[in-house]
């Protein structure tokens, strides 16, 4: 059994403070950047279109942004509204925490989509690279997560249960570290080894990254707590596992879509 002793800020310089969670952004983005990169030389050249590396250096910028805005937006109306309607000012409080992944997702796609259509590049391929990164930064962020001591688990009578004793002294499921290794590490391999393969159509790592984030999540949540202003929606499901699902069922009818498509040719 573990104790939770973790300090969430790796550096104190006073007035300026570094954390695990800023640094987990940070090194997602950059990490992500330079493996898109190497994704868009490796299969740029079977298709069509010219995607310069200039442009994907673009990209990014419209990526942090959506990625902000979205998760915070998405925190804010999935997770907190009454909260945030009745103090509207804390809203830009992003340093207090309050951030949405779904809302994040739900951000990238839409600045992705206005990013795409202004450079003349088919959306579903600027998705599918971001897809096949996004897993890096969900890793990072998990642990961080832990290490925060943030989106804890339910309690357990596991051996490697974990006290955190910020929110009591009951062990409880590392459920984030669950998370990393679902929502980060598997999902990055499935993505990753259906790109770097001859067998990748445009549009497949988008659709099965919602499908398998989908399952992951829900997975995990059955080992998390709900959140605590939430709880479980009629008695039942979290909100993680009902945006999750959706997820699923929006990858599907993607997938069917494209299939049909491809059929009719």
């Amino acid at each position: 059994m573990y104790t939770h002793n973790l300090d969430p800020v790796l550096i104190d310089f006073g007035l300026i403070t570094i954390r695990w969670y800023s640094l987990a952004y940070i090194l997602g983005i950059f990490i992500g950047w330079w493996l898109g990169k190497k994704i868009i030389t490796h299969v740029s050249k079977d298709f069509y279109f010219k995607l310069s590396l200039k442009d994907f250096d673009d990209l990014i910028t419209y990526i942090i942004f959506s990625i902000i805005i979205g998760g915070r937006l998405g925190y804010i109306i999935f997770y907190n509204l009454g909260f945030y309607v009745a103090n509207p000012l804390d809203v830009i409080k992003i340093w207090e925490g309050g951030m949405s992944f779904h809302g994040a997702l739900i951000g990238i796609i839409f600045g992705v989509y206005l990013f795409s259509s202004s450079r003349k590049i088919p959306t579903f391929f600027l998705l599918d690279i971001i897809a096949c990164v996004s897993p890096v930064g969900i890793f990072l962020g998990r642990v961080a997560n832990f290490i925060n001591g943030e989106l804890v688990g339910k309690t357990t009578t596991l051996p490697w249960g974990v006290i955190f004793p910020n929110i009591d002294m009951l062990p409880r499921h590392p459920s984030q570290l669950y998370e990393a290794l679902l929502e980060g590490l598997f999902l990055f391999l499935i993505l990753n080894t259906l790109i770097f393969t001859k067998k990748y159509k445009m549009g497949s790592c988008s659709y099965l990254f919602l499908i398998f984030y989908g399952i992951f999540r829900m997975i995990s949540e059955f080992f998390r707590e709900p959140d605590i202003q939430i709880g479980y929606l009629m008695n039942l499901f979290s909100m993680g596992t009902i945006l999750s699902f959706l997820m699923i069922l929006s990858g599907l009818i993607i997938k069917n879509t494209m299939q049909s498509k491809n059929e009719s040719k």
